[in-house]
């Protein structure tokens, strides 16, 4: 008991530190007091009283706000980063001691994930994975760009996996696999044979890229303004498929990732290596920083690359790229 004289705070909003840590880390990351109370079941001036009492005790301003959105101030993000893991790991203690209890052979496991990596990347894990938990059900959602962290951010998977160029301080993104930039063109294409390769080559002929929202097409773009090279885009189109078929029809040429090329595509498609001028595109695997790894996460992850996010299910700095 804290005696009358001590410096020590004392908490005493009813008693309980654990439910306003838990609505200021929900406001911290969700933006606002009233979504903070739609995913905490609660109404909204609860969660104001829980903030206020919190913020009574630590002496400080922990929320301010930035246009529309609260946002964590210096000493708000200090006490966000120390207190969302040990929330996040009292919430999802009786769902990790029940999966702890009963191994892998129930539960479910959700992961995001764009069109070219379920297509290409994912099929030999998944089928490894189900192939030993085969009781767990198993939801790929088939997502890109914005939409992908969206989930990551309100928990509607457990995790992700694809290519990041930039990398939220909110997430943790460990790179795994890495594919060249390549070129590729019909197999009779005045570029499917050229000697000395260089950017300005590809000026004359359209390019055939993904939509402008994705990666690639900013990647392709930022380049090519880097080098103060003209390009054009004679048709803009989602899917490596896709796109790999209009090359094959000489609509244009296009820049992918080698990551799509298979054998099948290399008889009807000329494919020459950009990596002087792009760089290597990595994919891996995304989170949510702080988030509980439950153990199928944890299997699906061992088996893309072992040790991945080990600090006892929680990631302390991430991993990054860039």
């Amino acid at each position: 008991m804290v005696s009358p004289g001590s410096d020590s705070p004392r908490f005493a909003y009813k008693g309980d530190r654990l439910k306003p840590l838990r609505a200021f880390c929900q406001t911290a990351r969700l933006g606002s007091v009233s979504r903070a109370a739609e995913a905490l079941y609660v109404s909204q001036p609860a969660i104001t009283l829980q903030l206020q009492a919190l913020e009574r005790d630590m002496g400080v301003r922990l929320l301010e706000r930035s246009g529309r959105r609260l946002t964590p101030t210096r000493e708000g993000q200090i006490l966000y980063e120390l207190a969302r893991p040990l929330v996040e790991g009292i919430d999802g203690l009786d769902a990790a001691f029940r999966d702890e209890v009963g191994g892998l052979d129930a539960g479910e496991l959700h992961v995001a994930a764009g069109s070219s990596t379920i297509l290409y990347l994912l099929p030999k894990i998944v089928a490894a994975f189900r192939e030993q938990h085969a009781d767990v059900r198993l939801a790929l959602h088939n997502v890109t760009g914005a939409g992908g962290l969206d989930l990551l951010r309100s928990d509607a998977v457990d995790l992700a996996v694809g290519s990041m160029l930039d990398v939220p301080s909110d997430l943790s993104y460990a790179p795994v696999y890495r594919f060249d930039p390549m070129l590729i063109v019909p197999r009779d294409h005045p570029l499917a044979k050229k000697t000395d390769l260089k950017l300005e080559d590809l000026s004359p002929y359209g390019l055939i890229l993904p939509p402008k929202r994705l990666t690639t097409y900013r990647l392709v773009d930022l380049i090519f303004q880097q080098n103060r090279v003209p390009y054009t885009v004679a048709l803009e189109v989602g899917g490596w498929e896709v796109i790999k078929q209009y090359v094959a029809m000489g609509q244009g040429i296009s820049i992918v990732t080698s990551i799509c090329l298979t054998d099948a595509d290399r008889e009807r498609l000329a494919a020459r290596s950009l990596a002087k001028y792009f760089p290597a595109r990595s994919y891996g695997v995304v989170m949510r920083k702080g988030k509980f790894l439950s153990p199928q996460a944890r299997a699906f992850v061992d088996l893309i690359q072992p040790d991945l996010f080990v600090r006892g299910g929680y990631d302390e700095t991430g991993h990054s790229e860039r």
